[in-house]
């Protein structure tokens, strides 16, 4: 399993925010094989190419595919990190996490749907798909681009939502899991960090349902996603810093 080689290497591991969990539990297992199931799902065709056109066809949604894949195992690794540092196994994370691998299946199909037409367009394409019979249709049809966006935003607020909810969780049983003033530091940030993710997801729902001729810029809207995080990013590894400092000066003073 690709989660406990991660863990016997340390994959993710701080120095100074303790693992509270080494052991996969049952949790993760189930969690293991939803993700593997989805990214099945993500692969554009289980048959082997017969002909050169279907090959071509089956590469031109590679990059539909990686990108998609790239955005679950983001979801995923932070998901792992979460039950290595905290090691909640209670009824709450059961359930939350069970709400996170619902929709991480629920939106496989319009995730993949949406990065295929958007690679499609980006690549010089105008958004066509070839039926069956031969024919071309178009993917995506007037106001069904808001639309779109609409149901990707709401997938993106839920799936951050989730950690949001679960890094709570573990604030609220930070006497019990033993936290230090680092590790609180580094779960209010990841708090924060998906708080953020969540802004510009309502931000790209605004604009797409209530922006008008602006509709278009639902999408270019989640750019904003790696400028808010490294700004964030500076910001609070600057406080962080400062904290690290702090933890060391008091550190000698409690020795004596």
């Amino acid at each position: 399993m690709i989660r406990e080689k991660l863990v016997q290497k340390e994959i993710g591991a701080r120095a100074d925010f303790r693992w509270r969990s080494h052991d996969i539990s049952r949790i993760e297992g189930l969690s293991d094989a939803v993700f593997a199931f989805a990214v099945t799902l993500l692969v554009v065709s289980l048959e082997v190419p017969k002909t050169f056109t279907e090959l071509a066809a089956t590469m031109r949604g590679f990059g539909a595919f990686a990108t998609s894949f790239a955005l679950l195992f983001i979801i995923w690794f932070n998901q792992y990190k979460f039950f290595r540092r905290y090691g909640l196994q209670d009824n709450l994370t059961v359930c939350l996490n069970g709400a996170l691998l619902f929709v991480v299946l629920f939106y496989v199909y319009p995730l993949k749907f949406l990065f295929s037409y958007l690679i499609n367009v980006l690549t010089g394409g105008h958004g066509e798909v070839r039926l069956p019979n031969g024919n071309f249709e178009l993917m995506v049809e007037g106001n069904q681009m808001a639309t779109l966006m609409v149901i990707f935003g709401v997938g993106y607020v839920a799936v951050f939502s989730v950690f949001i909810l679960l890094h709570l969780h573990a604030y609220h049983k930070r006497t019990k899991l033993a936290l230090n003033e680092l590790e609180l530091f580094d779960t209010r940030n990841s708090i924060q960090e998906s708080g953020l993710n969540c802004c510009i997801a309502v931000l790209s729902i605004c604009l797409a349902v209530f922006g008008g001729r602006y509709s278009g810029l639902s999408g270019p809207a989640y750019m904003l996603t790696a400028i808010v995080l490294t700004v964030n990013g500076t910001i609070m590894g600057r406080r962080r810093r400062a904290l690290e400092k702090l933890a060391a000066s008091d550190a000698p003073a409690l020795n004596q």
